[in-house]
């Protein structure tokens, strides 16, 4: 027999559905995120079949970056095969190392952790606050006040052992978190900065594009991103030399040479498809377009749920212009976030819950972590809806 509690939770999903078809009666809304391909995508990829350039060489992989480059205030670009790929690249150009420990969220994609354990690291998990969902700042000054002992070669861990030589903050959803405030917390102990910036292509933040406010930034453009190579990703870095280096490790380690294949040290077969690039070039012109409509859609969905109790949307931070990349609501604790899915999804609606977080997974549990409350609490109440620029359209 059903609780109570359960039967309250489906009679909201079922209340939540029926809001969200009435204001969105002839859009699909059984994808959480759909692409949309409405330019040049079939000129650019006939373009470059036609030219029989498909792999890593090719215009349009220049191309992509150079387009990236000048969304990025200048900054140097290296197109990859994938977004963790992107990841593990720059936590490689901020000097994380093998038996490393290194600050993220546990509130994220699986990819994060992933990328840190790609370079033989491990992941500390620090939590999250409500207001951005990124790093809490007041937590992580007063957690790695405790947690750090300084020695000649950087930051270590007093209770492991072990050297922390970097952290990621993740934008999740597309909102910016605050980064200005998390350098302040680690900049007295020389931790590089890494943004994951998977979801935000598009978003600013006072001002600047978001992941432009560190040395180093990676990018994802999967099918269910704002803007999709199909599969593909980005860093983003301010110097050019690490640029340089970042790029040679992602093409082997090959040094160029007409015919001989030499390389120099241990590298990766990391590079973007200029199949995938010209489908990028295509998707980044449309990028305003696609942020706008994004944009819209947020106020349609606040339109529409505005007056349901127990749902909050969840918007913008305040002096950011996000990309909204996913429509997210929070539920009232109270409820089962179990049967309000179940009952959406019976309804045809596409919506997902936040991961599950990375600490519950079993080859992250033993990872050391300061207490995640925050992420708990949210990783039992967030759901993210329809999201996809056709569903404004």
């Amino acid at each position: 027999m059903s609780s109570l509690n359960d039967v309250k939770s489906r009679a909201l999903g079922k209340l939540v559905a029926s809001k969200i078809k009435q204001e969105f009666p002839v859009a699909n809304l059984g994808v959480l995120h759909e692409p949309v391909f409405r330019g040049r995508e079939l000129d650019y990829t006939r373009q470059c079949i036609e030219s029989g350039f498909v792999s890593s060489v090719g215009e349009f992989v220049n191309r992509f970056e150079e387009q990236l480059s000048l969304r990025f205030e200048g900054r140097s670009v290296v197109a990859t095969n994938t977004g963790t790929s992107a990841l593990h690249l720059a936590l490689i150009g901020a000097g994380v190392n093998e038996g490393d420990e290194v600050i993220i969220p546990a509130a994220t994609f699986v990819a994060t952790a992933n990328a840190v354990r790609m370079c033989g690291a491990i992941p500390h998990f620090v939590d999250i606050e409500l207001s951005s969902m990124a790093l809490d700042t007041q937590l992580l000054e007063e957690y790695l006040s405790d947690l750090l002992e300084p020695r000649l070669e950087g930051q270590f861990n007093r209770q492991s052992g072990r050297r922390v030589s970097a952290v990621v903050v993740v934008h999740l959803f597309g909102h910016s978190a605050p980064v200005k405030e998390i350098l302040g917390v680690i900049d007295p102990y020389a931790l590089p900065l890494v943004e994951d910036a998977a979801e935000a292509v598009g978003s600013i933040f006072h001002a600047r594009p978001v992941g432009t406010s560190s040395a180093l930034a990676a990018l994802s453009f999967n099918g269910n991103k704002i803007v999709t190579t199909g599969g593909g990703g980005a860093v983003v870095a301010e110097s050019a030399e690490v640029a340089r280096l970042l790029k040679h490790l992602s093409t082997t380690a090959k040094k160029p040479h007409p015919w001989e294949y030499f390389h120099d040290m241990p590298g990766f077969n990391y590079r973007m498809p200029n199949v995938n690039a010209a489908l990028g070039c295509a998707q980044l012109e449309q990028l305003d377009l696609f942020v706008e409509a994004k944009r819209s859609l947020v106020g349609r969905y606040a339109s529409a749920l505005g007056d349901v109790s127990d749902v909050e949307l969840v918007t913008e931070p305040s002096g950011g212009r996000s990309n909204y990349w996913l429509q997210t609501i929070l539920l009232e604790q109270s409820h089962d976030l179990s049967a309000v899915l179940g009952a959406l999804h019976e309804e045809g609606i596409g919506a997902r819950p936040l991961w599950k977080p990375l600490h519950e997974l079993p080859m992250y549990e033993r990872c050391p972590r300061s207490p995640l409350g925050v992420t708990e609490s949210l990783s039992g109440r967030l759901i993210n809806l329809p999201s996809g620029v056709g569903v404004a359209a």
